[in-house]
């Protein structure tokens, strides 16, 4: 197939690296672009300079490559329609709708669907100002969670007991400019518990599940510091109730699905389910309306059955006759390389060094994200989270050992990383209260 993959992170490496890996592996033959993609995605992928953002130029490229699939990969270009005009001009796409992005692009949107739907999540107050908050607040009691509306990159969620901070992180939200809508914040009640995402793919009708892993928001060790877009993730979980899949698809997962078609919008690409294990049961913490961020990088380092086959059949409606997925028994464990003052102010254009012999080592892989390719040719960290560096062992702590040996090979001048992801899990310390 040519499959043409929007996005320029390491989410899209991960998708490129799967779909390359059928091809090397013996299976189905592809011809892989990447628009724009990174100098990572460039070993894999044939790189077209197109803005993803762009419906109109990504639809024109992939008429002009005779695409059979193209994927979309982030939420901004979601939120903005691309996928509507890929399908627009006739070629399978995997992602939603404009329409049906707004699980993502507006979670108070998302709280009337789980209303409606019956889904089991946080209590919450939609405030249009800070008088609202403040109320919702007191209403609530510490610790406070305060979410932005719209897209944040992962960034727009503040969890604190320090009440001014819960304001102040408020108030920034309001003074973020808008485009066409005004700006909205919800406060929601605080979930206990161990958090779980939960990928599951639909066609608008059929829902298939993967996976469960966990992620990292917070950017230092013991859960320290702001919130990113992930600093780690792993899968599976061991500590995971049995079931608990099963539970997420019968009551978040299809009820949503049978709601967004219901409204005329069906929901065709993956739903993100995140959930806290709670105790008083689960709940949905949110819904994003792509592969999660670095979540996918573990989660697909395991699948075993070709994920060009998955993503063809959510994009042409035929999920139904998909066969049962295969997963590795392996464990695989995901760690973010991040820039100097991520994730507040970064620095750009460090020398990155050491990613051959990272890749040399059993089980590893590095996925590119925020990196380019400096005027002399050498690699450099172009943003924030710069690589992702993935390893499949036996089990969890073989997986951490392996992963963590990677880290160690990489240079890049003034990175971090947290130096605890899946420790707790690997150690047996994760627990879920009934």
């Amino acid at each position: 197939m040519k499959i043409l993959v929007v996005g320029p992170g390491a989410r899209e490496h991960a998708i490129v690296h799967a779909l390359a890996a059928e091809t090397a592996n013996g299976g189905e033959e592809h011809e892989l672009h990447a628009a724009p993609g990174n100098p990572g995605i460039a070993a894999e992928a044939t790189l077209h300079p197109v803005d993803a953002n762009d419906g109109a130029a990504v639809a024109a490229l992939a008429q002009q490559l005779a695409a059979d699939l193209v994927v979309v990969g982030p939420e901004a270009p979601l939120v903005a329609g691309v996928a509507d005009a890929v399908r627009a001009v006739g070629i399978p796409v995997f992602g939603p709708s404009a329409e049906a992005a707004a699980l993502e692009g507006s979670k108070a949107f998302a709280k009337e669907v789980m209303a409606a739907a019956g889904v089991p999540t946080a209590m919450a107050h939609v405030c249009t100002d800070v008088d609202e908050v403040a109320a919702a607040l007191d209403a609530f009691g510490a610790p406070y969670v305060v979410k932005d509306d719209g897209l944040a990159a992962g960034k727009g969620v503040v969890v604190t007991s320090d009440r001014q901070a819960a304001l102040e992180h408020a108030q920034a939200c309001f003074a973020t400019p808008r485009v066409g809508t005004e700006p909205v914040v919800v406060v929601e009640e605080y979930l206990d518990g161990p958090e779980v995402s939960l990928f599951c793919v639909s066609d608008g009708a059929t829902v298939v599940p993967l996976v469960p892993a966990q992620d990292f928001k917070r950017a230092f060790d013991a859960d320290e510091g702001p919130n990113t877009g992930g600093m780690g993730a792993y899968s599976p979980l061991p500590w995971a109730p049995a079931g608990l899949v099963d539970e997420v698809v019968t009551r978040v997962a299809r009820p949503t699905i049978e709601e967004m078609a219901r409204r005329g919008t069906p929901f065709a690409g993956v739903l993100y389910v995140g959930l806290a294990l709670t105790s008083r049961g689960t709940r949905v913490v949110e819904f994003n309306a792509r592969f999660g961020d670095p979540e996918t990088q573990s989660v697909l380092a395991r699948l075993a059955t070709p994920l060009s086959t998955v993503l063809l059949a959510a994009a042409t409606g035929e999920l139904d006759r998909l066969e049962p997925l295969h997963w590795r028994d392996e464990a695989a464990v995901t760690v973010v390389v991040a820039s100097h003052g991520y994730p507040g102010t970064v620095r750009s254009g460090d020398e990155i060094t050491g990613i051959e012999d990272a890749a040399a080592l059993p089980g590893v892989h590095v996925l590119h994200a925020g990196t380019t390719l400096s005027d002399d040719g050498a690699l450099v960290s172009a943003g924030g989270r710069v690589l992702s560096v993935v390893a499949l062992g036996a089990d969890l702590a073989e997986a951490r050992r392996l992963a963590y040996a990677g880290v160690g090979r990489i240079r890049l001048a003034g990175s971090h990383h947290r130096t605890d992801i899946a420790e707790k899990a690997a150690a047996g310390q994760v627990t879920v209260t009934a």
